[in-house]
């Protein structure tokens, strides 16, 4: 999500979207990122896909590639829930989301200088790279992973389907050229009674450690929908790798301290199957996520990029019920359903083509 994306997001954007988004919903902010991928022929890394939803009026098709692509970065966004589940075994959530920024640096560093792209010396861009890494990576990470101490990492991945739908909330109050439109509030109550029925009525009378483990993860995807508006309002005349690699370096910056004032130095005496997962959720969930993010956006554009929202939950539940034995209750996928369907209506293109043979009729 982010990643990433995570897009984003964890995910994505994982980071995408993620992400990605992306983001790992990962987990990645992508009206941004498409502003500069219209100037450019490039995009943005960011928050996560959310923001694609606002403005977008039509969008490339998507083609075999394209499709192919958009499967893989919600694989390995999904995936990143899966591999975080595996290293919380034996390593702390502050030191997997140190591992995961930290071994994804030299990637994208090695990305960036074989582009030949300028690396600022700016005190006033790192500054804004430090930010954009808190509330895109060290913040959601953190709390995505802490929460996946409690829940499942299929609950998880689901309810970090709510950035994109949240996401356009935050930008329509925040943004003055995406605003706050009644389609958006209505996908916004649909995600809001998503996660309503995930969580249940008990969560209304009493905040149990399962019921907080959800709420982080919710608290995660805000991160995300702020980073969008932040990556926008301040990093949108940057080439993108270079946004990438400087998000990462400033929540790395982040993370030493914190992670070993939290958990003391990293242990390096894991398992075989930790350090596939760490290096795994670094390499494949973080740095490689990236790359996909920009191939779809620049083939597909950035409204179906944030189709990888929707993909993310079947690769993150499915290898949860193969390998970690984990199984979900029916309120998961009613609460999932609800909130696809918030997305759907924030996005509004699936609404414009239910309404156009109505027009074409008269």
């Amino acid at each position: 999500m982010c990643g990433f994306s995570q897009a984003d997001q964890h995910g994505d954007v994982h980071g995408c979207q993620k992400t990605a988004s992306a983001t790992d919903t990962g987990q990645f902010g992508v009206s941004w990122l498409r502003e500069y991928l219209a100037r450019k022929t490039g995009g943005l890394t960011c928050g996560f896909v959310q923001s694609s939803l606002m403005t977008n009026k039509s969008a490339p098709m998507i083609d075999l590639v394209s499709a192919v692509l958009l499967l893989a970065l919600a694989a390995v966004w999904g995936g990143s829930f899966f591999f975080a589940e595996v290293a919380l075994a034996e390593v702390p959530p502050l030191t997997i989301t140190l591992h995961r920024v930290f071994w994804a640096v030299p990637i994208l560093l090695l990305v960036v200088l074989w582009r030949g792209v300028a690396i600022p010396k700016s005190a006033r861009t790192w500054f804004a790279y430090l930010v954009m890494g808190a509330l895109n990576n060290a913040i959601p990470f953190s709390l995505i992973f802490w929460g996946q101490k409690t829940i499942e990492s299929g609950l998880a991945s689901i309810l970090n389907g709510t950035t994109a739908v949240f996401g356009a909330v935050v930008s329509g109050l925040l943004l003055v050229d995406e605003p706050l439109t009644s389609r958006k509030i209505v996908g916004a109550i649909f995600g809001v009674f998503g996660v309503a029925v995930i969580m249940g009525v008990d969560a209304l009378t009493s905040l149990d450690l399962r019921n907080l483990a959800q709420l982080a993860v919710l608290v995660a995807c805000l991160s995300y929908a702020l980073a969008s508006v932040w990556g926008k309002t301040n990093l949108s005349d940057n080439a993108p790798e270079m946004n990438a690699l400087g998000m990462i370096v400033g929540s790395t910056v982040l993370m030493i301290p914190i992670a070993i004032w939290s958990d003391g130095l990293p242990v390096l005496s894991l398992s075989s199957g930790v350090w596939a997962s760490l290096i795994s959720v670094a390499v494949l969930s973080t740095a490689v996520a990236y790359l996909l993010y920009f191939a779809i956006l620049a083939r597909a554009g950035a409204a179906n990029l944030m189709l990888v929202t929707l993909l993310i939950p079947p690769f993150a539940v499915g290898l949860g019920v193969l390998f970690l034995g984990e199984r979900l209750g029916i309120e998961a996928w009613i609460g999932f359903g609800l909130i696809a369907v918030g997305l759907a209506i924030t996005d509004g293109r699936l609404l414009a083509r239910l309404r156009k043979p109505k027009r074409d009729s008269l």
